[in-house]
């Protein structure tokens, strides 16, 4: 199988080999800089689970990055976190901190070689906002924490649900019949006395 991997704001695809899995990775990373952003990147796991989920991403991370030992969450968003996930080659090793790391970061730690803090895209959230979320991550220039993303993204759902229920009641109401200029008002045609025929509106 493939891993798609997007290393720009435009969430352009780039395919990577990963090992088998049903499906392919969701991952957005932030373009190399001098200047790194905040986040340097977004994932968008299937579920909540970290034995399952952990490999799949390690395993492109690891030739990128160089091998990932040791990753940290906060506890808020995941039901269970195992000391120990086995992956390729190796065995990462998961820790976690409640009040000190954002409950919507994944912090990445490779050995000798740096770290990185990934958004975490909830697994149920729409293409469209995750989308949004992946380019806004990935953003080099990009100065927003995970959670602030995820209140950012919240108010454009709500600002798009709001939009819909507007321009639903404009519709229900006779609006989108006015604002189509195929659609115009019926004209009657009456005559006058004279045997003319005159329009009436």
């Amino acid at each position: 199988m493939t891993a798609t991997i997007s290393r720009s704001p435009t969430l352009e695809d780039r395919l990577l080999p990963s090992p088998p899995t049903s499906s392919p990775l969701r991952l957005s990373l932030a373009p190399v800089g001098p200047a790194p952003a905040l986040l340097d990147g977004a994932w968008w796991p299937r579920s909540r689970d970290l034995g399952a989920e952990l490999p799949i991403l390690t395993a492109v991370l690891d030739p990128l990055w160089g091998r990932i030992t040791r990753v940290t969450v906060n506890p808020t968003h995941w039901p269970v976190i195992p000391r120990k996930v086995p992956v390729a080659g190796h065995v990462v090793n998961v820790g976690w901190f409640l009040p000190e790391q954002d409950p919507h970061e994944l912090l990445l730690l490779s050995y000798h070689v740096g770290r990185w803090n990934l958004l975490v895209v909830p697994p149920e959230t729409s293409p469209v906002q995750a989308a949004w979320l992946m380019a806004a991550a990935s953003d080099p220039r990009g100065t927003s924490t995970a959670s602030r993303l995820m209140e950012e993204a919240a108010g454009l759902r709500t600002v798009a649900e709001t939009d819909l229920a507007v321009a639903a009641v404009w519709d229900s109401e006779g609006g989108h019949e006015a604002r189509d200029p195929s659609v115009r008002p019926g004209i009657r045609t009456v005559t006058a006395e004279g045997g003319d025929p005159v329009a009436e509106r």
